[in-house]
Order: C-alpha cells, then sequence, then structure tokens
C-alpha cells in the first residue's frame, strides 16, 4: 500500500501512516513523469499541496490510484468533479491550517502599518549612517486596535482572523455570498469566551467602510475580484492583505494604488505568476512579502499530516 506524497509530509503524518502499513514515498517527482512512476511503483494514494497539478492526464492514466488527498483547504489545482466521476476519492484538510493562514495575515497587517517591510530592508543598508532619517520616516505608523477590518469570505480561515481581530479590539465587517451570519467564538487562556455574531453585508460595502481588508476565497475563473474599480470605492489610505489565490487581485491596480496613495500598503503571500512574481511586485516598497507561506507552520503541518492519515485509514479501511 504504496502512498506518495509529492509536495511533502509532515513526519507526524507519515508516522502514522507507516504504523497502519503503508509505505510513504517522498521523492519530489517532476510534473511530467508523474504518470509513469505512479504505475511503475504501483501507488495508491497521491498526496499533493499546491505545486502537484493533477488534471485529467493523471487520473486517465494511472488506474492503481484510489485516493487524491490535498494537504490545505484550495483544490483548484486538482481535476475533483473528474476524478470522482472515475470512482476517485479526493480529501483535504479543511481545518488543519486555518490558525496558521489567520496569523500570517495578521503578521502582514503589523509589518506594513509599522514600516517593517521596507525597514528591515533599510536598517542593514543605512542604519549606523542614517538612523535619525530612518526614525523619522517610519515615525507615522498606524495602530489596529480600533480600525475597521474587513473580511472578503467568511469561511473556516475568514472567521479565524475575525478571532484574531476582535482580541484586538478590532471592527469587524464581513462580506460572503454564501454565508449570512457567523457566530465567533472568541476564546482567552483562563477558558473565559465570548460569542459575537457577524451578519455578512454586500462586497462594496465592506470595500467602502474598511480601514483594512483581507481576502478568502477560491481563485478565481471569470476576472479579478479586486481592480481599478474596486480600489476606487475603498478608502483612501486602507491596506488589502491576500493569503489566499494569486489572481484574486489584479497586481497592475494595486500597484497603481499604492504609488498614488489610494492604498497605504499591501500585504501579499500569493501571486498571479508563482513561483515567478513580478520584480514590480517584489521590489515595491509599501508591499510586505511571503513566498506562499500561509499553512507553513509546524503546528499546522503535524495536523495536517495526521488529519490526511486519518481519512486515507478509514477509505481504505485499515484499523
Amino acid at each position: 500500500m504504496k502512498v506518495l506524497a509529492n509536495d511533502g509530509l509532515d513526519q507526524s503524518g507519515i508516522d502514522a501512516l507507516t504504523e497502519k502499513g503503508f509505505e510513504v514515498i517522498t521523492t519530489k517527482v517532476p510534473q511530467e513523469f508523474l504518470v509513469d512512476y505512479i504505475n511503475e511503483h504501483k501507488i495508491r494514494t497521491l498526496l499533493v499541496r499546491s505545486a502537484t497539478q493533477v488534471r485529467k492526464d493523471i487520473i486517465d492514466h494511472c488506474p492503481s490510484l484510489e485516493i487524491i488527498g490535498r494537504g490545505g483547504v484550495g483544490m483548484d489545482n486538482i481535476d475533483v468533479d473528474y476524478a470522482r466521476e472515475k470512482g476517485i476519492h479526493v480529501i483535504n484538510t479543511p481545518s488543519a491550517s486555518s490558525e496558521s493562514v489567520a496569523e500570517l495575515v495578521f503578521a502582514h497587517l503589523f509589518s506594513g502599518a509599522r514600516f517593517l517591510q521596507d525597514s528591515n530592508r533599510k536598517m542593514p543598508l543605512k542604519g549606523d549612517t542614517e538612523f535619525a532619517n530612518l526614525k523619522k520616516a517610519y515615525a507615522a505608523g498606524i495602530e489596529l486596535r480600533g480600525k475597521t477590518i474587513g473580511i472578503i469570505g467568511m469561511g473556516r480561515i475568514g472567521q479565524e482572523v475575525a478571532r484574531i481581530a476582535l482580541g484586538l479590539g478590532m471592527r469587524v465587517i464581513a462580506a460572503d455570498n454564501n454565508v449570512g451570519r457567523a457566530s465567533i467564538k472568541v476564546k482567552f487562556y483562563n477558558n473565559q469566551f465570548i460569542n459575537v455574531d457577524i451578519e455578512t453585508e454586500p462586497l462594496q460595502d465592506v470595500l467602502k467602510h474598511s480601514d483594512f481588508i483581507t481576502l478568502h476565497v477560491p481563485a478565481q475563473k471569470d476576472g479579478y475580484m479586486i481592480g481599478k474599480n474596486e480600489f476606487d470605492i475603498m478608502k483612501d489610505g486602507v491596506a488589502i492583505v491576500n493569503c489566499s489565490r494569486g489572481g484574486v487581485i489584479d497586481e497592475a491596480a494595486l500597484i497603481d494604488a499604492l504609488d498614488s496613495g489610494k492604498v497605504k500598503f499591501a500585504g501579499l503571500d500569493v501571486f498571479i505568476n508563482e513561483p515567478t512574481p513580478s520584480r514590480e511586485i517584489l521590489n515595491h516598497s509599501k508591499i510586505s512579502l511571503t513566498p506562499h507561506t500561509g499553512a507553513s507552520t509546524l503546528e499546522a503541518q503535524d495536523r495536517i499530516g495526521l488529519s490526511l492519515a486519518e481519512q486515507i485509514s478509514s477509505i481504505l479501511q485499515i484499523q
């Protein structure tokens, strides 16, 4: 019973599968050789993250495949419906990385609010000769407390963002066509908690009233969700973070909005041209950058590995 974790798997998941009698292979097989490798080694389960594409060619030409698993939430790199039509189980780990992605959103927000993305570049170069000038340049930071955060997409990750925002004392508004109301339970270290109900609003209202905007939506098939028209609706000096999928934001429109001052700063974990983002995006002083690491915490990878192992064992009825 062979499992190919083509984009890697946390050791906890490997151990859990090995204990059940699976042989876990973590060799990274290039996309063009994947069909041959799966057939040669009679792989029953293929696990991927965002790098490996599981399209019709693999589904059609790999008869040994019984399970395709995605370590994460989105499955836009898998032809899910087609695989299921062919009798293949398709699984993912929708809640395992929610907290990690939500925390990265606030890493970007705090970074931009206090110019960390720029000061961390310039301090090593000029900190010993232009300290006073840099101090003056970064003196106009802003606080998150008391500000309004607009969450576009109130699924698991959006709700985790709301929990953190409420704990910080922020006003939370949200837009989601599929969620009318979200009940957010904010827990504290001493077992106390509060419940806050958030009614979702039309997207245009959220764009208009937010000081900070964060996106938690699937990949877009019909153009950008946020482009020039949406930026025009937003407050002057708004900030925006995208830790969802590349292509949700029109990056050219974002740069124009940053350069004009309409957008104060942006935080990007995902990009249109991954894994080769544009140099204009990468070099912009008002953009906080991470290389698609939203789910990349030790805790999230542990939860992802264990969740995948549990689902695979259940499907194949291994006790």
